[in-house]
């Protein structure tokens, strides 16, 4: 017996006379107010309705210019659609500010009022500035411009670029709040400008511009072997600021300042900064004001100018690294050794800030830890080549020392330089800095320790996301590696806004591939250092497209990077031949999976190579299938369609006997045969039974990389629930729960990055911040939970949970496309309640489980409860 009650929205003392639909969270090109915007901007919006069962059904917008005059209307269209409708009306004018609203109806014809007006400033057409070069020293340049400002003004927009990356200051006040601009990119095809809107920063009579200069990620080494030689090979090598400013005056004029050979520079306080190695501050030598209209600039050098052309400038596409928040020192601790070392409490990225004053030529400095070993000692073995530190001379005055041009890993840092009676706990503090997308998820549950491993799987996110998925954030690596990015694809769409930051990376995956659509494991990618076209890696050029599109209904990044997901099966199918197996190449496996020292007794779960290629060669086509299938490519999609029919043919040809046994006989192997339907429905079930076997056999996971997003998911799509709980909750080596157990705040790269007696393995490879296995997330909410798309952008939504494992209950939210869906789950006894919330303009199933299995419901928008027996 099932109860069902519909939730009133509001409660009845706050309901208005009138019935009312509303509008919020507008954005342009997926991105709330953006600014340098190019070419035909798109507009999204989430409708709000205090009635159930309801949604959009027509839809107005309106474009003004900054005089507020309307330069596009749509009028009234009939059309339920919210995500993403393309602006179709003159073209936009560069370097201006834009505004705009929408308003719409709801399917009984009610219409909202007009939403408030969100802005957006549009990028450049062309560029008249030079790139100016400072002369290449181990010291950051400065290099700063003037210019007179003498009638009144309407608005102001600068355009900042380099080789490198850098901070821009206008009279004295650092532009913006973002950090690592330019952002990292493959800059020969692809290198970002930003966009300010400097209004405020104006003054009349002189102005002075500027900018600070760092290696960055274009100029640092990048590499781990001997990164000497590998610089990421990029055209120039040495140091290079374009910058461009669009003044319009209120009289209707405009004036354009660039930068050019009248510009001027000097060395500044940072001596020495690098991506792994860290960053040097001299106090002493940082010449204070030096961006003001005061400061007496006549001993500095001119500048070169350099023609290095614009052709692969694009505007930023994606959210800026910003500071997220700031976590205060927790714990002061003299270690055996002697050292001074605080505590943070948390692994975080980014960087320490010290407010100190010292004595004049006092260093300090500060290195960066993740974890202790097992004396409670520094340990920074991991770091390997990376020295990861920060050195801070002082001039005796107080100030907040930080470092604004690299980032570090650490939940600890050693402090050397500083009397210990003199260290005061509130005066340290980290600064989270990552690329500042919209936190959407939310998952909380009855057990402690899975809601740390949700908290680990977040801080995973943030410490992986600082504008490209990196691997880890603290040793010499750091690189958007695609397997990693592949894998915790799915579980990052829930947890943040992602749509802008992997549409920004993707188009790197395309820029890099080789001619023959192999896809490089590294992106942007080091030459030399790594390889291309490996299994389960290179399929993030199939895989996060698709994941992207589903989880945020915009076909625009399927359009962008169509040609780069056929290259990539095209050369699959190629290698393959007529016989439809793909199983040549050197490939990583099912890396890091479960390994066994002597292994005498064959128990390390090595999986046969050519079995993880086939299966990914048959999802990738399948995905390249439905992909032109959504852009109306019929004859592509019927092509793709039958290399994945044959490869999976090929598969059961080759690979599996007649009682379901696959030639390699490991969790991984069942995994993705499973999950990406390599058998025929009726040898489902002897698969599955397989994998039930291997997990029984060892009573924990054994998979890798490749396998480990997908056990829980194919345990569940097998009605094994009760398998799937069991490996979630096992709390000893290897699980997802051990490494809480031993105290983690981050997801561990190894399942035994650190032993139970708290050794920690020297094997040249081991980071404790390597999002990859929290992709056991995507399982928490959509399966367990019950929470996910039925269709894309969660048009239509299905609510399935699965309870189990002892838990009492369960909450998933997520910010959709179309507002907020949530399922919330209780069981106590065999009483179970279900809490759904659909947004507006959408449609769900919700599946209510009860003795029986489950009852479906189909529902509109709205709050509704349901109760069961189980």
């Amino acid at each position: 017996m099932i109860k069902k009650l519909l939730l009133i929205l509001f409660a009845l003392a706050t309901i208005p006379a009138a019935a009312k639909v509303n509008v919020s969270s507008l954005k342009v090109n997926h991105l709330s107010e953006p600014v340098g915007i190019t070419g035909s901007p798109t507009f999204s919006w989430v409708g709000v309705s205090d009635r159930s069962d309801d949604g959009q059904s027509a839809y107005e917008i309106k474009v003004f210019d900054i005089d507020g005059r309307a330069v596009w209307s749509t009028g009234k269209v009939l059309s339920d659609n919210s995500i993403a409708v393309k602006y179709e009306g003159a073209a936009l004018k560069p370097a201006c500010k834009y505004s705009w609203q929408v308003r719409i109806w709801d399917a009984k014809g009610r219409a909202s009022s007009w939403s408030g007006k969100q802005t957006f400033v549009t990028g450049l057409d062309s560029w008249t500035a030079k790139w100016i070069v400072p002369e290449m020293s181990e010291s950051s340049p400065l290099l700063r411009g003037t210019f007179k400002v003498t009638k009144p003004v309407k608005s102001a927009v600068a355009y900042f670029t380099a080789h490198g990356v850098y901070e821009p200051f206008l009279n004295g006040v650092k532009i913006g709040e973002s950090f690592m601009a330019p952002g990292y990119t493959s800059y020969n095809y692809h290198l970002m400008y930003q966009t300010y809107d400097i209004t405020s920063l104006l003054r009349r009579g002189e102005n002075v511009i500027g900018a600070e200069l760092a290696r960055g990620w274009y100029l640092s080494m990048m590499g781990w072997t001997d990164p000497s030689q590998y610089r990421s090979n990029f055209q120039q090598q040495e140091w290079a600021l374009l910058a461009q400013i669009v003044i319009t005056y209120k009289d209707g004029t405009r004036e354009i300042i660039g930068t050019d050979g009248s510009w001027q520079t000097t060395t500044g306080g940072v001596l020495h900064s690098a991506i792994y190695d860290g960053e040097t501050f001299d106090a002493v030598k940082a010449p204070e004001g030096w961006c003001t209209a005061a400061f007496d600039a006549s001993a500095w050098k001119a500048v070169k100018t350099a023609d290095y052309g614009f052709g692969n400038l694009v505007p930023q596409e994606n959210e800026p690294v910003k500071i997220e928040q700031a976590v205060a020192a927790k714990e002061l601790i003299i270690t055996p050794k002697g050292e001074l070392v605080i505590d943070f409490g948390q692994n975080l990225v980014g960087s320490e800030v010290i407010s100190y004053a010292g004595k004049q030529g006092q260093k300090i400095t500060i290195s960066h830890a993740e974890v202790l070993d097992q004396d409670g000692n520094f340990y920074t073995t991991n770091l390997r080549s990376a020295k990861a530190q920060s050195c801070y001379i002082c001039d005796g005055t107080p100030r907040d020392y930080t470092t604004r041009f690299t980032f570090y890993g650490f939940r600890y840092i050693k402090i050397e330089g500083i009397p210990q009676e003199e260290i005061n706990l509130a005066d340290f503090k980290a600064q989270v800095r990552f690329s500042d997308m919209e936190p959407t998820g939310r998952f909380v549950c009855s057990d402690p320790l899975v809601n740390q491993l949700q908290s680990n799987i977040q801080w995973g996110l943030r410490g992986n996301f600082v504008d490209v998925p990196t691997d880890c954030p603290q040793r010499d690596e750091r690189l958007g590696w695609t397997g990693d990015a592949e894998i915790f694809a799915r579980t990052a769409t829930f947890n943040r806004g992602t749509y802008a930051f992997y549409s920004k990376w993707l188009k790197d995956v395309a820029f890099d591939k080789l001619p023959d659509g192999q896809v490089t494991d590294i992106v942007p990618m080091v030459h030399g250092l790594v390889g291309a076209g490996h299994v389960g890696w290179a399929d993030a050029a199939t895989i996060i497209p698709w994941t992207v599109y589903m989880a945020y209904g915009d076909p625009q990044v399927l359009e962008t990077q169509y040609e780069s997901m056929k290259r990539w099966v095209d050369f699959m199918a190629g290698a393959a031949g007529d016989s439809y197996l793909w199983n040549t190449g050197w490939h990583y496996g099912d890396w890091l999976a479960f390994d066994v020292d002597n292994d005498v007794a064959g128990r390390s779960s090595v999986t046969y190579v050519p079995v993880l290629q086939q299966c990914h060669f048959a999802n990738s086509a399948s995905i390249v299938a439905e992909a032109a299938k959504v852009l109306g490519k019929a004859d592509d999609a019927a092509r793709y369609a039958d290399i994945a029919a044959k490869a999976r043919e090929a598969f059961c040809k080759t690979y599996v006997t007649a009682d379901g046994y696959l030639v390699s006989h490991t969790q991984t192997a069942y995994v993705v045969a499973l999950v990406y339907d390599m058998v025929p429905e009726d040898m489902r079930p002897k698969l599955a039974a397989k994998l039930k076997e291997r997990v029984e056999s060892y009573g924990h996971i054994t998979t890798g990389f490749l396998g480990t997003s997908h056990i829980s998911n194919a345990l569940t799509a097998c009605g094994m629930d009760d398998v799937a709980y069991k490996l979630l909750l096992h709390k000893g080596y290897p699980g997802w729960l051990y490494p809480v157990t031993m105290g983690a705040t981050t997801i561990w790269e190894r399942w035994n990055s650190m032993m139970p007696d708290r050794t920690i393995p020297d094997n040249g490879m081991n980071s404790f911040n390597h999002y990859s296995y929290g992709a056991i997330g995507d399982w928490l909410y959509r399966e367990a939970a019950g929470l996910k798309e039925a269709a894309p952008g969660f048009k239509k939504i299905c609510v399935k949970p699965h309870p189990g494992g002892g838990f009492s209950y369960m909450k998933a939210e997520e910010i959709t496309p179309y507002g907020k869906a949530v399922s919330y789950w209780k069981l106590d006894g065999n009483a179970f309640t279900l809490e759904v919330e659909i947004p507006f303009n959408t449609t769900a199933e919700i599946y209510v489980p009860t003795t029986d299995g489950y009852e479906l419901h189909e529902v509109g928008s709205g709050k509704y409860y349901f109760s069961s027996e189980i």
